[in-house]
C-alpha cells in the first residue's frame, strides 16, 4: 500500500503537537480516503519539513498528530525559476504539474504581447490560488516536501531585469546555442514564450537583459513541451535526473 502524503502548508508541525486539518486535507483524508480515527500518513510544510503522523480525531473536523521527524533532501541542486508565458485551456496547469514533478523551484505566469489569455484582477487572484495548489499536489504525488512558490502574475517587461545574478536562459527556435553546450549555473531563469512565440522586439529585450537565446533542437515545440524538454535536459545533463 503506498504511503498517503499530505501538504499542510507553513504549518507548525512539531512531535505530538495536536494540530488541525485544513479544509484540502480534510477533503482528501476524509471524505475521499474515508481515513479514520488512527490511521497513518505523512504530512509536510512546504518548507522542507516532513513527519509520519496519525489522525487523532476524524468528525466533522479532523486533528492530527507528528510521531516521527523524516529526514530527507530530494531537491534539485539546481534552483530553476520557469517564466511561463500563460498558455490556454489546461495546457498551463500541465506545464505546472510536471515542472514540480520535474524539480522546478519557483514558477512565474507572464503576460506577454501574443499571450491568448487576459485575466481581470480578481480572476488573476483565483487563477494564482489554483495554479498553487496543483503544485502541492504534484508535491504531494512526487515526494518533494518544498513546495515551489507559484508568483503572481506578471508583465514580461518587467520580469526580464528581476535577477541579473542568475543564469538567464529563453528558448529560441533561431539561436545557434544549444541548452547542453552551456556552462550552467547552479541559479537559472527559463523564459518560455506562448503558443504563437516571443515577438521580436521581446527576443531583443531578452537580450538587452542578458538572457542567452537557446535551441532544443531542429523542430518547433509546443509550449508546452518545450518547457518541460528544456528542463528534462536541464536536470539530467547538470542536475538530479
Amino acid at each position: 500500500m503506498r504511503t498517503v502524503r499530505i501538504c499542510q502548508l507553513k504549518a507548525p508541525l512539531a512531535i505530538d503537537a495536536e494540530l488541525p486539518l485544513d479544509d484540502d486535507g480534510y477533503g482528501h483524508l476524509i471524505r475521499v480516503l474515508r481515513f479514520t480515527k488512527d490511521d497513518e500518513f505523512v504530512v509536510f510544510d512546504g518548507l522542507g519539513n516532513e513527519y509520519e503522523a496519525i489522525l487523532t480525531a476524524a468528525g466533522k473536523s479532523a486533528t492530527y498528530k507528528c510521531t516521527k521527524k523524516i529526514e530527507r533532501n530530494i531537491e534539485s541542486p539546481l534552483f530553476i525559476e520557469l517564466g511561463q508565458v500563460i498558455s490556454r485551456g489546461d495546457k498551463m496547469e500541465f506545464t505546472i504539474q510536471k515542472a514540480v514533478e520535474l524539480g522546478i523551484s519557483k514558477i512565474t505566469p507572464l503576460y506577454s504581447s501574443r499571450c491568448g489569455v487576459k485575466l481581470d484582477d480578481k480572476r488573476k487572484d483565483k487563477k494564482v490560488e489554483q495554479w498553487q495548489k496543483i503544485a502541492i499536489a504534484a508535491c504531494e504525488q512526487s515526494g518533494r516536501n518544498v513546495v515551489p512558490v507559484v508568483e503572481n502574475i506578471t508583465n514580461i517587461d518587467s520580469w526580464y531585469s528581476q535577477s541579473p545574478e542568475s543564469l538567464n536562459l529563453t528558448l529560441d527556435p533561431k539561436a545557434s546555442i544549444k541548452l547542453t553546450e552551456l556552462e550552467i549555473k547552479k541559479n537559472i531563469r527559463l523564459l518560455i514564450g506562448p503558443e504563437g512565440g516571443l515577438d521580436d522586439q521581446e527576443i531583443q529585450k531578452s537580450k538587452d537583459n542578458s538572457f542567452i537565446g537557446v535551441t532544443l533542437g531542429p523542430r518547433i515545440l509546443r509550449t508546452e513541451t518545450a518547457a518541460l524538454a528544456a528542463l528534462s535536459i536541464l536536470g539530467c545533463k547538470y542536475g538530479d535526473l
